[in-house]
């Protein structure tokens, strides 16, 4: 029967064990020569602070800190059983525990960390393909390892000075028996394009061990015929009738390509000249990283020059490309802006984005409302013509003044021709014409019975000239009222 209350005290010093301590940190990665503090608390006080490190047990107390490992925290009271280790050693790799005795009890709990004392692992090794070139369009494919590092060491690949990310596979951590020390391996894969040729491949391995990152790089070579960089037919701009004239092209290429001239009837392989040396074809010149310029001198540009059309041809081992060159004595208009996927509309030579479209008809809408608005606020007498109307009226009169000059001249032209059609007893010319017989007096009296003539003189008179002929004649008639009319009046 005694077997089982010694049993029944194993099984809880397992459960209890590791269970209630709480430890930081749970792992950590140090170099040889670091330091490190450990805490393992529990929430009640503490008879004592065991920790073991690296195989060796030290009982840690708070007043004694002379030792390469030494008591950290608040005091036994308060649960706490720190570590403070003041100069890493490599054989301590491995883990730490803590061992808490409670003040009353014999039942201790313990709690573990892992630390890791970094090892700097080997160099890096690029393993790839062993030929030295390669096509436009091949699947290039490279390894890299990093050998023996504690923890393994971390692998990125660089295209030149970036990073590369498409096509990086992920990373293989292997390590031998009986050892602690990892080796970590991965790959990348890539098509090759044109501008990957003489770019540099590199793999960096980084480790806490290292000062600095360990790399590993092959340069790549790919091969790719002849290409254009820009589209269309070209016009060389800026020449002059018989002055020198030069033909450049531009264009990328690996290898170095070959270049033929088509003048007419006439083919220049460089370097060449025709038969009357106006025209020399030079040697493509190598601008650096593939690009080329291909050049064809005019010695005299003519007119018949102009009218031509200069055919290129470039080839290489894997393709070629041909142009088409026109000449211009114009200079060269402003460069183009390079065309996106927004709209761009030319008018008159000019190009026009989307923004500068919109801007423009925003414009012009404000300026119709404008002229709207002046239209409108002029018509009805608002806003700032509200004030002008009282002006306008006060104006008025004497713009009425003005055009009464002018009505008045319209009637005296008027009035005169009605003066010539009625006879008038006044009327000077009355006097040098014969009499009248008297029995047409008579009628003539009794037709203009009741008719009183009245005249108008407009306009001041000056006495020294003689009067203008703004002189008016107004005809009032006159009727008799009947005697019942009067009676009626009175």
């Amino acid at each position: 029967m005694a077997v089982l209350p010694a049993l029944f005290g194993l099984l809880l010093a397992t459960v209890v064990t590791g269970q209630n301590v709480d430890i930081s940190p749970k792992e950590a990665v140090r170099r040889a020569g670091d330091d490190l503090v450990v805490l393992c608390k529990v929430p009640y006080p503490i008879d004592s602070c065991r920790m073991t490190v690296g195989g060796k047990s030290y009982r840690l107390i708070p007043s004694n800190q002379d030792e390469e490992v030494v008591y950290s925290g608040q005091g036994l009271q308060y649960g706490e059983c720190g570590a403070h280790i003041k100069h890493i050693r490599e054989e301590w790799n491995g883990n730490i525990s803590c061992m808490l005795p409670p003040k009353s009890g014999s039942i201790e709990v313990t709690g573990a960390m892992r630390l890791l004392v970094a090892r700097a692992p080997g160099n890096p090794q690029l393993v790839s393909s062993p030929q030295s070139t390669f096509k436009e369009g091949d699947d290039f494919m490279a390894q890299c390892i990093v050998p023996d590092g504690r923890p393994a060491a971390k692998i990125t690949w660089y295209l030149d000075e970036v990073q590369l990310l498409a096509g990086v596979h992920q990373p293989i951590i292997t390590s031998e028996p009986g050892s602690d020390l990892q080796t970590i391996s991965q790959n990348v894969s890539r098509s090759l394009t044109a501008d990957d040729n003489g770019k540099k491949l590199v793999c960096r391995a980084e480790h806490e061990a290292l000062d600095g990152p360990k790399e590993a790089a092959r340069q790549l070579v790919v091969h790719y015929p002849p290409k254009r960089l820009e589209a269309g037919p070209i016009t060389i701009f800026g020449l002059k009738l018989g002055a020198e004239g030069r033909l450049n092209v531009s264009l990328r290429a690996n290898p170095p390509p070959a270049a033929e001239w088509t003048l007419g009837d006439v083919v220049l392989a460089p370097p060449a000249a025709d038969a009357s040396r106006s025209a020399v074809a030079l040697e493509p010149l190598h601008l650096g990283g593939g690009y080329y310029n291909i050049t064809l001198v005019l010695t005299r540009v003519a007119k018949e020059d102009v009218d031509r059309t200069y055919y290129l041809r470039v080839t290489n081992d894997l393709g070629q490309e041909e142009f088409a060159l026109r000449l211009s004595t114009m200079d060269e208009p402003a460069a183009r802006k390079a065309k996106s996927s927004y709209l761009i509309i030319e008018v008159y030579g000019v190009e026009l984005d989307t923004g500068a479209i919109v801007g423009i008809v925003i414009a012009v809408l404000l300026l119709l409302i404008a002229i709207f608005l002046v239209v409108f606020a002029k018509a009805t007498d608002r806003w700032c013509f509200a004030g002008r109307s009282r002006d306008h009226t006060k104006s008025s009169g004497e713009s009425d003044t003005e055009s009464a000059a002018g009505q008045k001249s319209r009637l005296s032209a008027l009035t005169a021709r009605v003066r010539a059609a009625l006879p008038r007893g006044r009327d000077r010319v009355q006097a040098a014409a014969p009499a009248p017989d008297v029995e047409d007096n008579k009628a003539l009296a009794d037709d203009k019975k009741g008719v009183i003539y009245a005249e108008l003189a407009l306009g001041e008179q000056n006495a020294e000239k003689p009067p203008p002929p703004s002189t008016e004649y107004a005809e009032i008639v006159c009727t008799e009222q009947s005697p019942q009319m009067k009676e009626n009046k009175e």
